[in-house]
C-alpha cells in the first residue's frame, strides 16, 4: 500500500521522467552476427536461448561477446553444443509467449530464459507477471521438451545510470517484488533453475546507454550460467540414463 500510494503521489514526476529517458535514451542495436551454431566436442547439448534485449546481444557489437556467443564458447570446453538464439528487444512475457505461439516444436536440452525489465518498466502487477512466466515455461516445454530451464532473474534496477530519481527507485522495487515473487514460486519445481542476478555494481559493467549490460556483465552473466549448467547436468543425465535402465528391466 505504501508503494502505491508513493507511485500515486510521485505519478506526474514519474511519467514526465520517464518521456524524458526515452528521448534522451541512447539507441542501441541488437549483436551483430549469427543466432545459431554449432562448436566444440564430447557430450551433445542442444541450447536455446530466449529472451528481451538482453538475450539479443544488445550493448556489444558482435554476439560473440553477448550472452549467447559467450555462453556456447564456454560450454564449448566440455559439450558439442548446438545453440540458438531466440530473442527481441522490447520483448515482454506476453510478447514471447505471442511469438512463441506460432513456433513448431523444436528439441532442446537447456534452455536460458532472460525476460523482466519490460515488464517491470509496464508496471506489471505480480499475479499477472507470475500467472505469464508459468504460461510461458508451460509453452517451453511443449515446444523444447528440455531437461533444464534456467529463469534469469531480474537485475536490481537502482544500479542502471540511465534512470533518475525516483524513477529508478520506483521501478527498482517494482523489480525486486516481481523477482521475490518469481523466485518464490519457482521454488521446488523439477527442472526449472530460478538464477538470481547476483553481480554486485562495479563501473563498467554497463552499457554506453546506461541500460544494458557491457561486455564484461555479458561474460559474468555468462559464466554464472556455465557453472550451472555444469553442476546440473550430470545429475540430470544419470537420473534420464537409470530411468532407461528401470524402463528395459521392467519389459
Amino acid at each position: 500500500m505504501l508503494d502505491l500510494a508513493a507511485r500515486l503521489a510521485l505519478s506526474p514526476v514519474l511519467v514526465a521522467q520517464a518521456v524524458a529517458v526515452r528521448r534522451r535514451a541512447l539507441r542501441l542495436p541488437e549483436a551483430d552476427g549469427p543466432r545459431h551454431g554449432t562448436l566444440g566436442s564430447g557430450q551433445p547439448l542442444r541450447l536455446r536461448i530466449i529472451g528481451d534485449s538482453s538475450a539479443a546481444g544488445v550493448g556489444v557489437a558482435s554476439q560473440d561477446d553477448a550472452l549467447a556467443g559467450q555462453l556456447a564458447a564456454m560450454l564449448a570446453d566440455d559439450f558439442r553444443i548446438r545453440w540458438t538464439l531466440d530473442a527481441v528487444t522490447g520483448a515482454t512475457t506476453r510478447s514471447t509467449l505471442r511469438r512463441l505461439a506460432t513456433r513448431d516444436p523444436e528439441p532442446a536440452d537447456v534452455v536460458v530464459t532472460a525476460l523482466g525489465v519490460n515488464d517491470v518498466t509496464r508496471q506489471l502487477p505480480a499475479r499477472l507477471w507470475l500467472r505469464r512466466q508459468r504460461a510461458l515455461l508451460d509453452r517451453v516445454a511443449v515446444l523444447h521438451a528440455p531437461r533444464l530451464i534456467y529463469v534469469s532473474g531480474i537485475p536490481p534496477l537502482e544500479h542502471f545510470p540511465l534512470l533518475p530519481d525516483p524513477l529508478r527507485w520506483t521501478l527498482a522495487r517494482h523489480g525486486r517484488r516481481l523477482e521475490t515473487a518469481l523466485a518464490r514460486d519457482l521454488t521446488g519445481r523439477a527442472g526449472i533453475v530460478h538464477v538470481p542476478y547476483d553481480t554486485p555494481a562495479e563501473p563498467g559493467l554497463m552499457a554506453a546507454d546506461g541500460f544494458h549490460p557491457s561486455a564484461r556483465l555479458y561474460t559474468l552473466w555468462a559464466r554464472e550460467l556455465r557453472g550451472r549448467i555444469l553442476s546440473d547436468w550430470p545429475k540430470v543425465s544419470c537420473g534420464t540414463a537409470a530411468a532407461d535402465q528401470r524402463a528395459k528391466a521392467s519389459r
